[in-house]
């Protein structure tokens, strides 16, 4: 099957389902050989569900066949993008699945040490999942596997949802992002090859070794297989957190989660784009979805905005964001989210005539092809689709 701007929008119960068996899947999966667990997740395609969309069993892959005196694994809980709120959800709900998948990625690649790196504003998750981490060891002491997991408290800020600045902050520098490459899985946290994944791929990897990688590749489309966990939020008369198939067509999305006056929707939070009401039935979601329409990634954050709402004030509050957010490192980004800023105000104003607008799409650009990391990077996405498809409310 090939990505269709017809697949409906199908849910799916897989990420909280009751996990009492997690004990059972990680002895299980344990005696299996490392290259069956990564056979088995190569087989299931899963692709990271943060966003980016790398294959998920080739990074175990790279990182386990590196010779390393130490090796780690890291699950990023720093969710800060704007209108996603699952990982929370999966980390509270069902911690053992991320636990157990951060152990077995421990025994593919050879690691001794895993880590949960927890977005600052998380504080009060701590306490369960350290109760959660302390279950799950004394019961890997029982069957004789050695590995530890510990929590490392981010202090909020945006850019440490970034790989190589997570590794900068729990390393106790500055979290600002490394020149790439090397990458992660040969030179990641303290220089040692790392896997690092996000909490709902992690938990994805559970439900693979569980069922089997056919049970998932068999869900979604060619080129996103599996489900998603979706935020929804916005003017939609269903908020709330669903795990659905990728693969689904834009406008069968807003059929299902819309208040019948959707204008457009905001597909992966502040720093993905905006589609308006003309492009939802030749937009999927998912990757590589270029044999039908568009197909847009998303990390879950899913913002659906009606015809009350000024495309204006949702783009000066994206601007506000990305540049409060910057770690001010590269020029791009510390001056480009500044520029854009009063770019727009100023065109709101009358300062400058509308034809400043071109201008600043030009420097959207450019920041898109200079800025050093992914916040400076994709500044341009939700800038350069609010502005086309909305100019007139930048202007008027």
């Amino acid at each position: 099957m090939v990505l269709s701007a017809n697949h409906i929008v199908k849910r799916a119960d897989f990420i909280f389902k009751n996990e009492n068996d997690w004990e059972e899947v990680l002895t299980k999966s344990l005696a299996r050989t490392p290259n069956e667990l990564i056979n088995e997740l190569i087989s299931s395609e899963l692709k990271g569900r943060g966003g980016a969309g790398f294959p998920t069993g080739l990074k175990w892959k790279l990182t386990s066949e590196l010779k390393s005196d130490e090796k780690f694994v890291i699950c990023n809980a720093d969710e800060g993008e704007p209108g996603t709120f699952k990982d929370r959800e999966i980390l509270s709900r069902v911690p053992f699945k991320v636990l157990t998948a951060i152990a077995l990625c421990g025994y593919v690649i050879g690691a001794k040490q895993g880590f949960i790196y927890l977005r600052g504003e998380y504080f009060f998750l701590q306490q369960e999942l350290k109760k959660a981490i302390s279950e799950f060891e004394f019961f890997c002491k029982e069957i004789k596997y050695d590995f530890k997991i510990n929590i490392f408290m981010g202090s909020g800020a945006y850019i440490c949802g970034e790989e190589t600045a997570l590794f900068e902050s729990m390393e106790g520098k500055r979290g600002e992002p490394r020149n790439k490459p090397p990458y992660p899985t040969a030179y990641g946290y303290l220089g040692k090859p790392t896997v690092i994944n996000n909490v709902e791929t992690l938990a994805h990897t559970f439900t693979i070794f569980k069922y089997g990688s056919k049970r998932f590749y068999d869900l979604g489309v060619q080129f996103s297989r599996g489900t998603k966990l979706f935020s929804i939020s916005g003017d939609t008369p269903k908020p709330g957190i669903y795990e659905l198939e990728l693969g689904m067509s834009l406008s069968d999305f807003v059929d299902d989660f819309g208040d019948d006056d959707t204008k457009a929707v905001q597909v992966g939070g502040a720093s993905g784009f905006l589609v308006p009401r003309k492009k939802f039935s030749g937009t999927s979601i998912g990757f590589e979805g270029k044999l039908v329409g568009i197909s847009l990634p998303t990390g879950g954050s899913m913002m659906l905005f009606n015809s009350s709402r000024s495309m204006f004030n949702v783009l000066d509050n994206y601007l506000n964001f990305f540049a409060e957010e910057s770690c001010g490192q590269c020029t791009p980004c510390r001056v480009g989210c500044q520029q854009l800023l009063k770019g727009i105000k100023a065109v709101k104003r009358g300062e400058k005539p509308a034809s400043y607008l071109d201008k600043l799409l030009d420097l959207a650009e450019t920041m898109q092809y200079t800025a050093k990391c992914g916040l400076g990077q994709s500044v341009a996405n939700s800038f350069t689709s609010i502005v086309e498809n909305f100019r007139e409310e930048m202007i008027y």
